[in-house]
């Protein structure tokens, strides 16, 4: 059986000491540097607020000493300034780049993947891909860009929070991406397709312990320290209140008619992401309304507005006109302007969509978020209520969600891929805690004792 065994090939060093150890990690995180070090090619599936940044800067710096080469670190719009203050509170040298341009004196260039076309991968000799489950919101040919760009780089490292239930393509791609495993040779050993979801694949059941225990032969996916070992200590997450608001929508309007051309008194919505746009249309004055409420309700609190749509960003706008809109039709540095302000405080009320600001940043300041509906997506809602319930919080976060009574089936589902969701963390963590069992960190030796001969060899 241990013959069958599928694992990736190390790519990196054999020879990991405490000297590539960054002083002032936690136990976790150096757990998760060693082993990336030794790996070469690895991602960090690390949940939110345990240290991911710090992580993947210690090991871009461990790569810049050992190669005397610069790394390139790719981040979110407006993360690169929060990972640059990152490394000089660890003590990391590292530069944001927005032109394209190595640095003179090798060190960890930040910038955005905006940005990426204007650098020259063969410059680096490392590349850290942020919150790079963003690698599948990239369309196919950016993507395959992204992945053909760094082929050749040495030394890659992928990070970013647990990956969605059910979305084991994810998976795949950070493989490729790593050069460990094409995802057609991934689904192939051990998925099957999902006869209830076209196009979806499922996980063979007894193929789950081999996925996993493959997984953590490139990867470490941490939910708490204790998944490695580690004791929880100051990471004990504040409570979490999803509070959730119905608006009634009239059903009266825009009725329609039956195939007979009688027409109907009352709406009858389907599951159909056309009707589901139609009813947040219809209903999108009455959400805002709500939503506008509950943020006059407490002026001294920051919130996070976050909308799916254009025109729900708009209704809202007009009833908060103090507020900060954040949207996809505005340049780069307008968007990193604005996302900074509300990081610094500057602004109070943020409206944006998950898509844009969804990933990466840092709110721990704000304990208030609306969700001006939802859409099917799982990972947007868990990664937009992230962004400040998250380890380091020292407040409950509350996350209101207003939705119609006609979007109830987007609820259900999103609740369902929640409990999913666990149950694959349950199983990442079991992986986890049998690869943690053969980690290993070897000690630089640094004698302080000098050697005595015995008699008979000083004569």
């Amino acid at each position: 059986m241990a013959s069958k065994r599928v694992a990736a090939e190390p790519a990196g060093f054999s020879d990991v000491g405490s000297a590539d150890i960054l002083p002032g990690l936690f136990p976790h995180q150096e757990h998760c540097l060693e082993f990336a070090l030794r790996t070469g090619r690895a991602a960090g599936f690390l949940d939110t607020g345990l240290g991911k940044t710090a992580m993947g800067l210690a090991w871009g710096d461990a790569i810049v000493r050992r190669t005397n080469r610069p790394v390139l670190m790719l981040a979110p719009l407006a993360v690169a300034a929060q990972h640059q203050a990152e490394a000089t509170r660890i003590g990391v040298e590292a530069k944001l780049s927005r032109f394209g341009i190595a640095p003179e004196r090798p060190c960890i260039a930040i910038t955005n993947y905006e940005r990426l076309e204007r650098f020259d991968p063969a410059d680096y000799a490392a590349v850290i891909l942020d919150e790079s489950s963003i690698l599948k919101s990239f369309t196919g040919s950016t993507k395959r860009k992204l992945v053909e760009a760094f082929a050749g780089t040495p030394y890659r490292l992928c990070l970013t929070a647990t990956p969605a239930p059910n979305d084991h393509t994810e998976l795949g791609q950070h493989s490729e991406f790593l050069g460990v495993m094409r995802p057609p040779e991934m689904l192939s050993r051990w998925f099957i397709a999902d006869q209830a979801n076209a196009g979806r694949y499922r996980l063979k059941k007894p193929a789950v312990r081999s996925f996993w225990d493959w997984v953590a032969s490139w990867a470490r996916c941490v939910s708490k320290p204790s998944d490695l070992g580690f004791s929880d200590d100051g990471f004990v997450m504040p409570k979490l209140d999803v509070r959730r608001h119905i608006v009634q929508a009239d059903r009266s309007v825009d009725a329609g008619e039956e195939k007979s051309g009688q027409g109907r008194l009352f709406r009858i919505p389907s599951a159909s992401a056309t009707s589901i746009h139609r009813e947040k249309r219809l209903t999108k004055d009455e959400r805002a309304a709500r939503v506008a409420e509950l943020v006059r309700a407490e002026p001294g609190e920051a919130w996070i507005c976050w909308v799916e749509t254009d025109y729900d960003a708009d209704a809202l706008k007009a009833l908060l006109p103090e507020a900060t809109e954040v949207r996809g039709s505005m340049s780069i540095d307008q968007k990193e302007e604005r996302l900074s302000g509300f990081s610094s405080g500057a602004v109070r009320i943020l409206i944006t969509k998950p898509s844009i600001a969804g990933f990466g940043l840092n709110w721990q300041h704000c304990a208030r978020m609306a969700f001006m509906g939802l859409s099917f997506s799982y990972e947007a809602f868990y990664q937009a209520v992230r962004r400040c319930w998250r380890f380091r919080q020292t407040r409950d976060v509350h996350a209101h969600v207003v939705c119609a009574d006609t979007e109830v089936s987007i609820w259900d589902v999103v609740n369902r891929k929640a409990g999913d969701h666990s149950a694959m963390k349950a199983e990442m963590s079991a992986a986890m805690a049998r690869a943690a069992q053969s980690h290993r960190v070897l000690e630089t030796y640094d004698p302080q004792q000098g050697a005595r001969l015995p008699a008979w060899m000083v004569q």
